[in-house]
């Protein structure tokens, strides 16, 4: 794998890594970073699978607590999630 096949991959890490910090399932999580950065829903996949694999304890009890949430809660618009994955895209265009 070449550096900017490594490189892409650690951005789709760190996206999901964004998204989870706002509670958002596996499939918001690939819906949104489709949506709005334009990254095909089978590598988040895949990447979210592995962060699993590597985090089991971690993923047990994330989706422990995201079952137990409303639909309401800590939930963000389509908006501000818009905008949210559009600052975390430029932020990571940044840092390289």
């Amino acid at each position: 794998m070449g550096d900017s096949s490594s490189a892409y991959i650690h951005m789709v890490q760190h996206l999901i890594e964004k998204c989870l910090i706002f509670h958002m399932s596996k499939e918001e999580c690939m819906e949104a970073l489709s949506k709005h950065a334009a990254i095909n829903p089978v590598i988040t996949s895949t990447v979210w699978n592995e962060l699993e694999k590597e985090n089991k304890e971690f993923f047990e009890a994330y989706r422990t607590r995201t079952q137990h949430q409303t639909k309401d809660d800590d939930r963000m618009s389509e908006t501000e999630t818009s905008k949210l994955i559009q600052k975390m895209i430029s932020d990571s265009n940044d840092s390289d």
